[in-house]
């Protein structure tokens, strides 16, 4: 589980976990208990105020299997993997019992400093910001110059954070010149993943030089300056058993395989997804079929190949079923998909899936009310569709084993700031076919109020940004159902804004209207601080150089999308000074 650290004068000051990228939970008190993060470092010798360190918190093999045969004498269930093992200590409320568990910290990032020289400074790894609940940890990315400076190449950060005493991945680091040596190093390395304490899937190849770092910048959603090369794949035999058929929220019925449990990279599967018919017939898939199965990425299962000529003549065929599995209702399948569906919107096993996507932390981000919850609650009748998430009837909660006052009044509290979530969000926890994260965004962008789409033909929806054929289709139906619309009706009643205030205090900008991008390295202004004025100022970010690009602001040592962005007459290249003088005042 990924963590961020933050050493304020010598002190461990605050740890967060990564979250969604710009919002994470508050752990500092649980990190405390982990024997392997210093509560203080002597960074003042490197001249260093204030410094964030990013890296990861595990549980190794003979830790995770001494804590699960301690569960099992307990007669509790061991927990099946121990990335969920670390990833759940962080979270816990009882920061003594995550000393129990013996986590161990390994910090290998420095993602910004903070120093007493403030002139002359070097950026290094700009634009990167850990954000919580309370705002930015830091507007201060770049390392002080002076002659006890922290080092200037990350190998050499690591070895300052080995010297302060953390524990950072120096034994298994390699410096090397040229592809070749990283190649034979990662060839090398891979014989020895077993003879590891922990669970590795691969390696990572980084720049070593914190200047050509800043150089080459990060993409939206990566440096590019790193990258994962992963192992291949752990591998094992097992059974098909038999076969289970589940429903989503949108009514696609899905395969599961259950198979003989096997473990394969330090967890026991026993599930497997196999997707659709299609799959099945593909990979020659019978009941009591000997199969080869792996885990992508050391993460996700699925079955590599069957044994045909491994059978006995006992196995039988995998029937699909024809009606839904749930409600009975006749299934049906969309012309040019492989997925059959149940389009009964009443069938019990769409409601909860909706109701659990509606309350997840992409979507309205309700803690405290998991899969289990939602489960328990409708199985018991105390919640039958969306808007009933807030008409919870928590007396009778409080009636249930497990409920205490406490996990009553986070679960209220979390019930009602949910209330106040941006429009995209609310969007994307419709679950509206196709809409994905970054088409609710779009989608919350043009309206300012969501039942505004009750008016839009499919021809209108086509012209907004990566809203194509099937999506705007999809959409179009969505706010056409009078079910939907008298659900968001009820939503609105009960206090959910509809409204986009985004929108509402930008539309008068002086940059409404105008599409933007930035490019290359911005010596004035932090791009992010440069993206966000533009969006209080009416603007929008776009991802690439289209037809679509109204500015390309170009910075320092700008590359491929200037040289795009010139093919395009109607596009506006601009410095980041010109930029400047767009902006208010």
């Amino acid at each position: 589980a990924s963590i961020s650290l933050i050493y304020d004068h010598d002190l461990l000051s605050r740890a967060a976990t990564r979250g969604d990228g710009v919002v994470g939970d508050e752990i500092t008190l649980n990190t405390k208990q982990i024997k392997s993060v210093p509560l203080s470092a002597k960074f003042s010798n490197y001249a260093i105020e204030q410094i964030e360190i990013r890296g990861e918190v595990l549980i190794n093999k003979n830790n995770f299997k001494t804590y699960n045969d301690k569960l099992m004498e307990e007669g509790l269930p061991p927990f099946a993997n121990p990335r969920n093992a670390a990833a759940g200590s962080l979270r816990m409320k009882d920061a003594a019992a995550v000393g129990k568990r013996n986590l161990e910290a390994f910090l290998y990032h420095v993602s910004w400093v903070g120093g007493a020289t403030t002139d002359d400074r070097q950026p290094t790894n700009k634009d990167r910001r850990q954000t919580t609940d309370d705002g930015p940890l830091t507007t201060d990315h770049r390392l002080p110059t002076a002659d006890n400076a922290a080092p200037a190449t990350h190998s050499g950060m690591l070895q300052m954070l080995w010297e302060l005493g953390f524990k950072s991945p120096k034994k298994e680091m390699l410096v090397v010149k040229g592809i070749d040596g990283v190649i034979a190093h990662i060839q090398e390395f891979e014989k020895l993943r077993d003879d590891l304490p922990y669970e590795i899937d691969g390696m990572v190849v980084k720049v070593n030089d914190l200047a050509l770092q800043d150089k080459l910048g990060m993409t939206s959603h990566h440096p590019r300056w790193a990258i994962a090369y992963k192992f291949k794949a752990r591998q094992a035999t097992s059974k098909l058993l038999s076969v289970e058929f589940q429903v989503g929220r949108t009514g696609a019925v899905t395969p599961v395989a259950k198979i003989e449990p096997v473990l394969v990279g330090g967890v026991t599967v026993s599930s497997i997804s196999i997707h659709n018919e299609e799959y099945i017939k593909e990979k020659n898939l019978m009941l009591g079929d000997t199969i080869l199965i792996e885990r992508s990425g050391d993460v996700i299962p699925q079955i590599v190949k069957s044994f045909p000529e491994l059978r006995k003549g006992s196995e039988t065929a995998i029937q699909f079923p024809v009606n839904c599995p749930v409600c009975s209702h006749q299934l049906f399948k969309p012309e040019g998909e492989a997925v059959w569906r149940c389009i009964n919107i009443n069938c019990s096993a769409q409601v909860v899936e909706r109701i659990i996507h509606f309350v997840s932390k992409d979507a309205m981000d309700i803690k405290s009310f998991g899969d289990a919850n939602v489960r328990k609650f409708y199985d018991m009748g105390l919640l039958k569709d969306v808007p009933g998430v807030y008409e919870l009837n928590f007396n009778d909660i409080s009636k249930l084993e497990g409920f205490g006052k406490k996990s009553i009044d986070n679960l209220q509290l979390a019930i009602e700031q949910s209330k106040t979530q941006p429009l995209h969000r609310l969007i994307y926890g419709l679950g509206i076919r196709y809409v994905g994260e970054t088409t609710a965004k779009t989608l919350a962008n043009v309206v300012e109020h969501l039942l505004d789409f009750a008016a839009y033909d499919i021809e209108k929806l086509q012209q907004l940004e990566d809203v194509g054929v099937k999506v705007a289709g999809s959409i179009f139906r969505f706010f056409r159902d009078e079910e939907n619309l008298q659900m968001l009706n009820k939503l609105e009643i009960l206090g959910i804004s509809l409204k986009n205030q985004k929108k509402q205090n930008t539309d008068n900008g002086l940059l409404t209207g105008e599409t933007f991008l930035f490019t290359g390295t911005l010596t004035k202004l932090k791009r992010s601080d440069a993206e966000e004025m533009v969006e209080k100022n009416g603007g929008k970010i776009v991802s690439g150089v289209s037809s679509k690009l109204n500015y390309l602001v170009v910075g320092e040592d700008a590359g491929s999308k200037l040289e795009k962005a010139k093919k395009i007459p109607a596009i506006k290249i601009i410095s980041e000074d010109d930029f400047i003088k767009l902006l208010p005042g």
